[in-house]
């Protein structure tokens, strides 16, 4: 039987004597999406770091399409796509700019750049200075670096965080239509909607531990309407 393309086991963050995070594991295959849901000061942008090799885990292992990231980060990091949930973009720097920055270090050629800016519906501001973006425009820009590559693993950090309405919409269409060719996508989010809407599974952390995981059907059957928002009460009570 083949080895899923993100193994994760026993991984686990301290730092001196504080534990940021307790020993998890996490497995997910080709075509699957992982919501990671909790407070503040979970612990998930923690484990996302540390899954994009950012952060070297206090303990445990990870390996992604079967490269350890501890003995060889130059492969690994060719196997993922990574979107943090805030980024400082040089002052003047144009979009189109900063996504032919990210391509040339990726050896991508422009006209995958435009593709992506058409994407994220930001093809008519490729000129626009990314200082005076919204939001939920600069998100929209990350999430097109993330993708540019067309890597086999995302990894998101509340993605979501200031998209209006329509691009909630279009954020959870377009990870339908990546996981449709096989990528498999880790995020971490605060709207339990979208996790309800494009997740397989669903992780519920509280102070670095995972307190619940399973499927939306399998949290329906347990807490019925409005699963994940009940699911994380229940979580915290």
């Amino acid at each position: 039987m083949a080895e899923s393309l993100l193994v994760a086991e026993g991984m686990t963050k301290a730092i001196k004597k504080q534990v940021l995070v307790e020993p998890i594991d996490v497995r997910l295959d080709r075509g699957q999406v992982l919501a990671l849901c909790g407070g503040n000061g979970a612990g998930k942008s923690t484990i996302l770091r540390m899954l994009a090799g950012i952060l070297r885990p206090s303990g445990g292992s990870v390996r992604l399409n079967g490269w350890e990231w501890a003995s060889n980060r130059a492969e690994y990091a060719k196997q993922l796509g990574y979107m943090p949930d805030d980024y400082s973009f040089s002052p003047g720097l144009t979009a189109g700019e900063a996504l032919n920055f990210w391509a040339a270090l990726r050896g991508i050629g422009k006209l995958r750049v435009q593709e992506v800016l058409e994407t994220v519906g930001l093809e008519h501001k490729r000129s626009g200075r990314v200082q005076t973006f919204s939001k939920g425009m600069r998100q929209r820009l990350l999430f097109a670096q993330a993708i540019l590559a067309e890597p086999p693993l995302l990894l998101m950090d509340e993605p979501t965080n200031g998209l209006d309405p329509y691009w909630m919409d279009e954020f959870v269409r377009l990870l339908d239509g990546l996981k449709q060719k096989g990528h498999a996508v880790v995020f971490s989010t605060h709207q339990l909607q979208v996790a309800e809407d494009i997740a397989d599974r669903v992780v519920f952390l509280i102070e670095g531990r995972k307190c619940a995981e399973g499927d939306v059907e399998s949290y329906r059957t347990i807490h019925g309407e409005h699963p994940l928002h009940a699911a994380f009460k229940a979580a915290l009570e």
